[in-house]
C-alpha cells in the first residue's frame, strides 16, 4: 500500500467516526480507468482494453439493522443522504447519491440478503472527465455491502449487478467495461475484456520499462451523458445489428465490412457501424503488438481510433482534438480521446524523453485558445477493488 492510499484509508476511515459517531467496520477502495483502445464496442458485445488507474474511491462502512442506507460524500456539501433500502425505486433523482443507493437496489433485486448501513465515501476520482467517477462509487459500494453482509460475489458478479444498477436505476445505458475495469484489473497489466463472453486477460503492461509513458489530458469539459446523445448511438447500433440480422454489431466480421455498410441506407448508422466494426479490429491489433513486445506501434492504432470516434461516431469535441492534434504535432507517438466523449480526457502515448515537451505544448495551446488550463497526470497500471 503506497503512502497516499494509506492516508486515504486513514482518511476515510477519520471521517466514518467524524459522520457517524463511530468506528466502521472496514474500508474498501476501487479506481477509476482509462480505456487504451476500444470504445463505444461494450455495448456492442465488443472488445475493450481498460486499465485501472491510481485513482480511487474510498469508502468505510458498517451494517444497520433497520434497512437504512446512509450515505455521506467528503466531496459533497450536505448531511449523510437517509434512504430506506426497501424503498428505493429506480428514477429518483438522487444526485451522486443514485449511484450507490442504485447498487444496494440492485443487490436486493438479484434476491442477495443486504440490508442497511452507514457509508462514508472520498474520492480521488476526477469527476466528468471521462474516468469512470460512477463506476468506481458503484464498485466500492458493492463490494463494501458485499463483505459486511458475507455475499461472497464474484468480481464479475459484482461488475454485473453495478451495471445494473447505472441501466436500470440512475437510467444510464453504459456498457460492462467500466465496472468490470473497476472490479477486476490488475497492478502492471491492460485488461482485455470480451464483453459477451466475459472472458478476460491481463496483459502486462509496462511502458516505464520501454521507455515510454502514458498520458492522460482531462480537458476539463464536463459532460453528461445520460442527456440523450449517448443513448442516441447506442440506438444507432441497435438499428445497424438489426438491419444487418445480427445480434450486436460484435458479429460482423471486419473482411464483411464493406458489404455490410452497402446495405444500410441511413448515413448516420452507417457511420457508427463502420466505427464499431474497425475499433473492434483496433482492439485485436493492439493485443497482438502488445504481445510481440512493439507497443510504440500502438501509437498509430490510437489515432486512427480517434479519427474513428470523431468522424464516425461523432463523440468528440474541440478540447479533444486540439490534444490530439498538438500532441502529435509536439512527437507524440499517438493519441486519441478516451471514456464516453462530448468533453473528458485525451490519452497520449509518447517516449519518456518527450514526454514533457507533449505536455507543455498541448497547455500551452489550451492557454492560446482560451480554454480553461487541463489536467495531465501519467497513467500507471494499478490494482482493481480491494479491502483496505
Amino acid at each position: 500500500m503506497s503512502d497516499d492510499t494509506g492516508q486515504h484509508t486513514r482518511d476515510v476511515r477519520d471521517g466514518f467516526r467524524k459522520i457517524y459517531g463511530t468506528a466502521p467496520e472496514g474500508a474498501w477502495a476501487a479506481p477509476g480507468r482509462v480505456n487504451l483502445i476500444g470504445e463505444h464496442t461494450d455495448y456492442n458485445d465488443g472488445f475493450v482494453m481498460p486499465l485501472a488507474l491510481p485513482h480511487t474511491v474510498h469508502a468505510a462502512a458498517a451494517r444497520r439493522d433497520d434497512g437504512v442506507l446512509r450515505l455521506h460524500s467528503a466531496d459533497v456539501p450536505g448531511p449523510a443522504h437517509r434512504l430506506r433500502l426497501d424503498e428505493l425505486r429506480p428514477g429518483a433523482d438522487g444526485g451522486w447519491a443514485a449511484y450507490p443507493a442504485g447498487v444496494g437496489w440492485a443487490l436486493r433485486e438479484a434476491g442477495l440478503p443486504v440490508g442497511g448501513a452507514d457509508v462514508h465515501l472520498t474520492s480521488t476520482v476526477p469527476t466528468g472527465a471521462g474516468l469512470s467517477s460512477s463506476a468506481a462509487l458503484e464498485v466500492v459500494t458493492g463490494l463494501a455491502l458485499s463483505e459486511l453482509y458475507g455475499l461472497e460475489l464474484s468480481r464479475q458478479e459484482l461488475a454485473r449487478l453495478c451495471q445494473r444498477a447505472e441501466n436500470d436505476f440512475v437510467g444510464m445505458p453504459c456498457g460492462i467495461m467500466d465496472q468490470t475495469a473497476s472490479a477486476c484489473c490488475t497492478e502492471g497489466h491492460v485488461l482485455h475484456l470480451d464483453t459477451r463472453e466475459q472472458t478476460r486477460r491481463q496483459i502486462p503492461f509496462d511502458l516505464a520499462a520501454e521507455g515510454l509513458r502514458l498520458l492522460v489530458v482531462d480537458t476539463r469539459v464536463k459532460h453528461t451523458l445520460a442527456d440523450g446523445a449517448y443513448a442516441e448511438r447506442r440506438r444507432a447500433c441497435e438499428v445497424g445489428a438489426a438491419a444487418l440480422g445480427v445480434p450486436a454489431l460484435r458479429d460482423i466480421p471486419h473482411r464483411e465490412l464493406g458489404a455490410a455498410l452497402a446495405r444500410l441506407p441511413d448515413p448516420g448508422v452507417r457511420a457508427c457501424v463502420r466505427h464499431v466494426v474497425t475499433e473492434n479490429r483496433r482492439v485485436e491489433e493492439v493485443v497482438a503488438l502488445l504481445e510481440q513486445g512493439d507497443p510504440r506501434a500502438v501509437g498509430p492504432v490510437l489515432t486512427a481510433g480517434h479519427a474513428s470516434l470523431r468522424d464516425d461516431f461523432r463523440v468528440s469535441c474541440e478540447e479533444l482534438d486540439l490534444v490530439v492534434d498538438t500532441a502529435l504535432a509536439a512527437g507524440a507517438l499517438g493519441a486519441r480521446m478516451t471514456g464516453g466523449g462530448f468533453g473528458g480526457s485525451a490519452i497520449v502515448l509518447a517516449e519518456d524523453s518527450r514526454s514533457g515537451a507533449v505536455g507543455q505544448a498541448v497547455t500551452g495551446a489550451f492557454e492560446a485558445a482560451g480554454h480553461a488550463v487541463p489536467h495531465l497526470f501519467e497513467a500507471v497500471p494499478s490494482a482493481g477493488a480491494r479491502r483496505m
